[in-house]
C-alpha cells in the first residue's frame, strides 16, 4: 500500500465533470404543537387546591378527610382527562397535578395515624 503524499488534508479537488452530492433536506425541528404555558398551568394548580380544601372542610375526622380526598381526586382526574381533550391542557396538567399531590397527603396521614394507632383509619 502506498502512502499518499501530505496526508489526508491534502486531497486533490474534483473534477467539473464529477457530478455534486445531492443535498440534505433540512434537518427536522421537533417542536409541541400546543405548548403548555405558565399562565393556565398555575391556574389550574390553584383551581385545583381550591377543590381539595372545599372538599377537607367538609370532613370532620381523618377517615371522612381521606375518603372526601379520594372523592375529590377522582374528580379532579375526570375534569382534567375532559380538559385535555376538549379544553386548555395546562389547566388539565395543574388539576391532575394538585390531584395527585392532595391524594398523596391525604394518605400520608393515613399511614402515619395507622402507624402511630396500629388501627387502619378508614373502616
Amino acid at each position: 500500500m502506498t502512502e499518499v503524499p501530505g496526508g489526508w488534508g491534502n486531497t486533490p479537488p474534483l473534477p467539473s465533470s464529477y457530478p455534486s452530492p445531492p443535498s440534505l433536506p433540512p434537518r427536522p425541528v421537533y417542536r409541541e404543537p400546543h405548548p403548555i404555558a405558565t399562565g393556565p398551568l398555575m391556574a389550574g394548580i390553584g383551581a385545583g387546591a381550591l377543590w381539595f380544601v372545599l372538599f377537607g372542610a367538609l370532613a370532620h375526622s381523618l377517615a371522612t378527610y381521606a375518603w372526601w380526598t379520594v372523592t375529590a381526586a377522582v374528580s379532579a382526574w375526570l375534569v382534567s382527562v375532559f380538559l385535555a381533550l376538549f379544553g386548555d391542557r395546562g389547566v388539565a396538567v395543574g388539576v391532575a397535578l394538585t390531584a395527585g399531590i392532595g391524594l398523596s397527603v391525604a394518605a400520608g396521614f393515613v399511614a402515619a395515624d395507622w402507624i402511630a394507632t396500629g388501627d387502619w383509619p378508614l373502616w
